[in-house]
């Protein structure tokens, strides 16, 4: 649809925006304007996709319907936009469109949602829901999405001043990415990542967030001990921009099932994704260097893991096995 300009409402979480980027490149693809309404946090993953013309962050806060401040956005948003594409499936993220009274309003059912969208598809049952960049790019009305693969593209010069800034070297350091923000089930132990890097050849750079620092801190702190200056604990010290240029950069990551995975996935860097609670048929690193390391699908490993996935926050059997016993050995032959 040439010069229909096309309002996509974003996810909130990091890896859920990276996986709606074959979306965006569909609807471009075929002559839609797309600025995408994010939050704040989520903006810059937009702003490494060349087709997104124009980026608005919201002015909300979790939780919440914050009615009068969408309502204040959508009265500078009437008549701007032909179509809206709501990516989440809460109430909240279908008012602004609808208060906007953007004619045509794309979604899934949910919360309560029909009279909010003018165009609805179903949400699959929970069992049968398919991969989520392919949940996303259904959006666009084509059914000829189960292949797409997110991409994320920076300038090399941008990549670059980012590195020098923070002293790093393009392919010279490993890129650690040990939270995750659902639950600890889905993190990889702390003592696992410092004995992997007390092993790697070159220098180990962690990100996170600032509520992660301490987690990074207890993996970096007894590498240092042994190894002055091999790793560089930059959770909470730097830009999600900055975070992007040095996974972008990096020679390889090592992560959970987490934002930054996406991240490195759609950057195409090599990288190893450890799984436990949560499942690579739903949510892969879709990316031809990636290696996925899940126990559930390893015959060789007794007794097998039946309770996995279990997609809870905390191991509710209390050992978490699935992440436990992936040793350091596993991952570091992996990345090799």
């Amino acid at each position: 649809m040439p010069g229909t300009n096309s309002l996509v409402i974003a996810p909130q979480w990091i890896g859920d925006a990276v996986m709606t980027e074959p979306l965006l490149r569909r609807l471009q693809a075929r002559g839609e304007r797309l600025t995408i309404g994010a939050l704040p946090w989520v903006a810059p993953v937009y702003r490494a996709m060349p087709q997104v013309a124009e980026v608005i962050e919201f002015p909300f806060a979790h939780g919440g319907l914050q009615l009068k401040a969408r309502a204040s956005l959508a009265r500078q948003m009437q008549g701007r936009f032909d179509i809206a594409y709501v990516c989440p499936n809460s109430l909240k993220s279908a008012l602004l469109p609808f208060l906007a009274s953007t004619p045509k309003r794309v979604g899934y059912l949910g919360e309560a949602r029909v009279g909010l969208l003018t165009h609805r598809l179903k949400n699959p049952p929970t069992g049968q829901r398919p991969p989520m960049v392919a949940f996303y790019s259904a959006l666009s009305g084509d059914t000829d999405v189960a292949h797409d693969r997110p991409r994320l593209q920076l300038d090399a010069r941008e990549v670059d001043q980012a590195l020098a800034t923070m002293g790093l070297q393009r392919g010279g350091f490993h890129v650690f990415a040990p939270g995750a923000e659902y639950g600890p089930a889905k993190r990889w132990p702390a003592a696992h990542f410092t004995e992997l890097a007390s092993k790697l050849d070159v220098p180990v750079v962690l990100l996170g967030s600032a509520k992660e620092f301490t987690l990074c801190e207890e993996i970096a702190a007894p590498v240092n001990a042994a190894q002055a200056g091999k790793c560089l604990n930059l959770a909470g010290k730097t830009s999600l921009a900055h975070a992007f240029c040095a996974i972008a950069g990096a020679k390889s990551t090592v992560s959970n099932d987490s934002g930054l995975m996406h991240v490195a996935a759609a950057f195409g860097v090599r990288q190893v994704a450890v799984f436990g609670s949560s499942s690579p048929l739903h949510t892969p690193p879709l990316n031809d260097r990636a290696t996925v390391v899940w126990l559930k699908n390893d015959p060789a490993y007794q007794p097998a893991l039946d309770c996995a996935p279990c997609f809870e926050r905390q191991c509710p059997l209390g050992h978490t096995r699935c992440m436990v016993d992936v040793d350091a050995a596993r991952v570091l032959s992996a990345l090799r």
